[in-house]
């Protein structure tokens, strides 16, 4: 799980790609100034005046291409300030690591440091004979910077689009659905012999506390089981992806453990940051979409058209979910005996993280609560019978908020009639 931690530190920095870029640009100069030396010292003759560069034309070239491609970060750099402003005010600051992580950002960043390097370090090596691949190389990485900077602005001026970004979120939110709902090399079980059950819980713990503060950002399930397999005891599990837990809060216990000092070691397998994200965390990316909801029913924006966008994206969501979700409790090694006793979220918890504050928001806009209605239809719809269940009895939650006696005729009837088709999918 070390990995893990230093991969989510990377991915969720803003240096690693272009510091990358700005190594691969200083190793290019060097190949470039030994291939030019070893041309000019062998093949100098042999070459056509046009192929030859001289080195006050090629510093004035570097120095110029320098300022260009500072000149072009600082644009960059400041349309990025923009669209985070953008993000922070109208959307919502969960939705900044989205843009910051974007690998077309980085890019594009790392390309500036890419031809800022190779430029400077070529202008400070430049010698006084003439020069030949330097030159030719530089102007095409000048092209290719210039290609960059204008595909930066389009990929920018797409990000603020609030409809590409809530189409970004749901399909970032459907590919950790279809991480976190994997086929695993364990067995997972939504039940359990209940007087095993009942005699484990009797049982001495000795109880794991969190070393730091912090959201819960990753598990390792297979680390867990192979753990319990190897000390040959179970592992009780308190905490979820995306919980936040205390510093010195119980995450995990340990029963018919021998030696308890190995209990301790068991938290490399628990991440703890100081931020969401959004690997395993399926409620993360709903949380999202809810928040972009919420402003775009705000009076200061008064939008309800997005937050309808935002209610269906949800919806799509949730219905990704109800196809692969179970209540898994109970965690197995391959030889059937029992290693981790989990405590996983519900769907119910879903469909209340999701909606809740929609809800409460948007009870008094017909079009919002009509969406709601139609939303829970169409995931009923498609779910199976398990999922339907629980959907209905959700459902009540939502319609104790319309006051149907003080809407207009039309409202009421708009209303009704999605109200009706969602009772036929019961047979109501």
């Amino acid at each position: 799980m070390r990995k893990e931690k230093i991969w989510i530190n990377v991915r969720d920095s803003f240096w690693f790609l272009p510091a990358i870029y700005g190594v691969m640009s200083i190793v290019l100069v060097v190949v470039v100034n030994s291939a030019d030396s070893w041309i000019l010292s062998h093949l100098k003759e042999q070459l056509p005046n046009i192929a030859l560069t001289s080195s006050n034309v090629a510093k004035e070239l570097y120095a110029s291409l320098v300022t260009a491609i500072l000149t072009m970060t600082t644009i960059s750099f400041s349309v990025i300030m923009v669209v985070l402003t953008t993000y922070t005010t109208q959307f919502s600051p969960r939705t900044l690591q989205d843009f910051m992580r974007s690998s077309t950002t980085q890019h594009v960043l790392g390309m500036y440091c890419f031809g800022f390097v190779f430029a400077l370090l070529h202008l400070l090596l430049v010698g006084k004979g003439s020069i030949v691949i330097g030159p030719i190389l530089m102007g095409i990485i000048a092209i290719m910077v210039l290609g960059f900077f204008v595909y930066f602005i389009h990929h920018s001026a797409r990000w603020i689009q609030v409809n590409n970004l809530i189409s970004k979120i749901r399909i970032d939110g459907s590919n950790v659905i279809k991480h976190a709902y994997q086929q695993q090399d364990y067995l997972e079980y939504e039940e359990w012999n209940e007087g095993e059950v009942r005699y484990l819980q009797t049982q001495t713990k000795r109880h794991v506390c969190a070393s730091k503060s912090g959201y819960v950002q990753e598990i390792d399930w297979k680390g867990l089981v192979n753990w319990a397999k190897h000390e040959n005891c179970i592992v009780h599990l308190h905490v979820q992806i995306g919980d936040f837990v205390l510093m010195d809060s119980p995450v995990i216990s340990g029963i018919n453990l021998d030696q308890w000092k190995k209990l301790d070691d068991i938290q490399r397998y628990l991440i703890i940051g100081n931020e969401r994200t959004d690997l395993q965390d399926v409620e993360f990316s709903l949380q999202k979409l809810v928040e972009i909801a919420l402003r775009a029913i705000s009076p200061a924006i008064n939008d309800p058209h997005t937050a309808i966008n935002c209610i269906n994206r949800i919806g799509a969501l949730l219905s990704e979910v109800s196809t692969n979700y179970k209540e898994i409790y109970y965690l197995a090694d391959k030889a059937g005996n029992l290693r981790v006793i989990n405590e996983p979220k519900k769907y119910e918890d879903y469909l209340y993280k999701s909606f809740y504050q929609i809800r409460h928001y948007g009870k008094d806009d017909v079009s919002v609560l009509y969406g709601l209605i139609e939303v829970l239809y169409k995931i009923a719809f498609v779910s199976n019978k398990k999922i339907k269940q629980k959907i209905w009895r959700f459902h009540y939650y939502i319609v104790d908020v319309i006051e149907w006696d003080t809407l207009s005729e039309l409202d009421r009837q708009h209303l009704q009639s999605i109200y009706r088709k969602f009772r036929s999918c019961y047979g109501e």
